[in-house]
């Protein structure tokens, strides 16, 4: 039997669908190609900038009057940055900012911030973990956001007393696509994984699957927590990878690693 080339890339030969908001999908896609992937994007999130509100203007306007600052993502973080650049030439000292993962800490820390995240992870609960956000009585918490999402920031820290303001910067939407793009997508192409970053788009790709008539549940499925692998596997996904972290090494990493191991071992999440 043959033996494989030391040299051969780690994901010659597989097919990859990115599911990804861009331009992250086009930047991971990047990566997957590098080790031999097939990859093509359908992102299933497109965020939109919500216009500027008086009441959006007031909570920018009073930034100093907060003790703490909590940061969800990074394009939440590159929203109030673009804001915040408007009305604050220099940002007020003496707030405490937050970031949920990485990312979203390597985007307020390009603008000089210092920022507190997880050691390790980059989910709500291991956010809200934090030895400063344990004793926030009457502290008063801006939680910089999409205008929908997960509560589990806002309602833990107001049952610890905070007083907690959300400031929504952007809408997301699931895009609709021609039926021909759906098709080629998720039936001709056949991917052997699909990367599904959040559990937003999770549930838009199980609409999209009921919708079209496309079954991927046989499919390794790459999702950011342990809480969107459970969700995803109660609706029917078979094979889960929780990769170690969320930077596109990481998901490359992992999607190899599982795809490698075969279907047995990729149900089991890292």
């Amino acid at each position: 039997m043959a033996t494989p080339r030391a040299d051969r890339p780690a994901l010659a030969g597989r097919r990859i669908l990115i599911c990804r908001p861009e331009p992250e999908a086009s930047r991971l896609a990047r990566a997957f190609e590098v080790q031999g992937a097939d990859v093509r994007c359908l992102p299933l999130l497109v965020r939109e900038p919500l216009p500027e509100t008086p009441e959006q203007r007031t909570l920018l306007l009073d930034l100093d009057r907060f003790s703490h600052v909590i940061v969800v993502s990074p394009y939440a973080a590159q929203r109030l940055l673009e804001a915040l650049d408007t009305w604050w030439p220099q940002l007020p000292v003496g707030i405490r900012w937050y970031a949920v993962g990485a990312g979203t800490a390597r985007v307020l820390t390009r603008q000089g911030l210092s920022v507190r995240r997880p050691a390790a992870g980059w989910t709500s609960e291991q956010l809200l973990a934090l030895p400063s956000l344990q004793r926030i009585d009457g502290d008063r918490v801006l939680l910089a956001r999409g205008q929908e999402g997960r509560e589990l920031i806002r309602e833990t820290l107001s049952a610890r007393g905070a007083q907690v303001t959300t400031l929504p910067l952007y809408r997301r939407r699931c895009p609709d696509y021609p039926a021909d793009v759906l098709a080629q997508r998720l039936g001709h192409f056949d991917p052997d994984a699909v990367v599904t970053l959040s559990g937003e788009t999770l549930n838009n790709l199980i609409a999209l699957c009921a919708k079209s008539g496309h079954n991927l549940y046989d499919k390794l499925l790459v999702v950011p927590a342990e809480r969107v692998a459970r969700a995803a596997r109660d609706a029917g996904f078979r094979h889960t990878c929780v990769p170690a972290g969320l930077a596109d090494p990481d998901i490359v990493s992992a999607v190899a690693d599982c795809l490698q191991r075969g279907p047995d071992g990729a149900g089991t999440d890292k």
